[in-house]
């Protein structure tokens, strides 16, 4: 008898535009049946008519986290289960200011959104003892930056969470792969060009996105090249670093 293959489930946190979308519609043209997930349902019913046989659709913000587990656990049942979580919902905004409310808004979004639903979802694979949740961090996570501090210090929270989460994985030994994408600049149409080098396209980032998480990639870097900035940003002096004209 010919053995069935089941379609595998992912569902992506924050597919309304840019990024979380382009990784969206990649995941379906694989022959992903994918959740997509936002604040704005009319684009989700929009990129949901393009496939209506692999996309799944649930609005949510997660900054609610009582109402973002809900409609999550809503989604999970719809699909019939879950193989694959990414998380790309991202706030980034320039706050030279130290508005408090720009500041609490990203740490809301950024930070505490994924916590919620990282949690929740790392839960449920170690239950049914398999599972990648893939994270959207960033090179901005290195250091700190004057004129995105709270967008640069919640990037490097989500790459030691993630860290934190694959060590107790493998510590526990409950089958939870995990998959920290760390994008440099990427062309979304959120961060003026003309401050942005190595740009790639949402269509090069999102290639490369899926084929780590395709090889289980713990850590990532879009494009490689960028791992050669991060160790010379790790070993700068603070001196030298805090002269950096940003």
């Amino acid at each position: 008898m010919m053995e069935i293959q089941l379609a595998k489930k992912a569902i992506v946190i924050g597919a309304t535009s840019g990024i979380g979308r382009g990784l969206a519609e990649l995941l379906a043209q694989n022959g992903y049946q994918v959740g997509i997930t936002g604040r704005r349902e009319k684009n989700l019913i929009e990129i949901k008519q393009t496939n209506p046989q692999n996309f799944f659709i649930k609005t949510f913000d997660v900054q609610n986290t009582g109402d973002s587990i809900v409609k999550l656990d809503e989604l999970i049942l719809e699909m019939g289960g879950l193989d694959l979580l990414v998380y790309s919902s991202g706030i980034g905004c320039e706050n030279r200011e130290l508005d408090f409310g720009i500041e609490l808004d990203t740490i809301n979004t950024n930070a505490v959104g994924f916590t919620n639903i990282a949690t929740h979802v790392f839960n449920y694979f170690k239950r049914q003892e398999f599972g990648q949740i893939a994270c959207i961090s960033s090179v901005a996570g290195f250091r700190g930056n004057p004129f995105f501090p709270a967008y640069a210090a919640t990037k490097a929270y989500l790459q030691n969470y993630t860290e934190s989460l694959r060590i107790k994985s493998k510590k526990e030994k409950c089958g939870v792969r995990i998959t920290d994408l760390r994008a440099g600049f990427i062309k979304t149409g959120h961060v003026d060009e003309s401050k942005m080098f190595w740009e790639i396209s949402v269509e090069t980032a999102t290639k490369l996105m899926l084929k780590a998480i395709q090889k289980k990639k713990e850590v990532a870097y879009i494009k490689k090249r960028w791992w050669f900035i991060m160790i010379m940003m790790r070993l700068m002096p603070r001196w030298i670093y805090d002269k950096v004209p940003f």
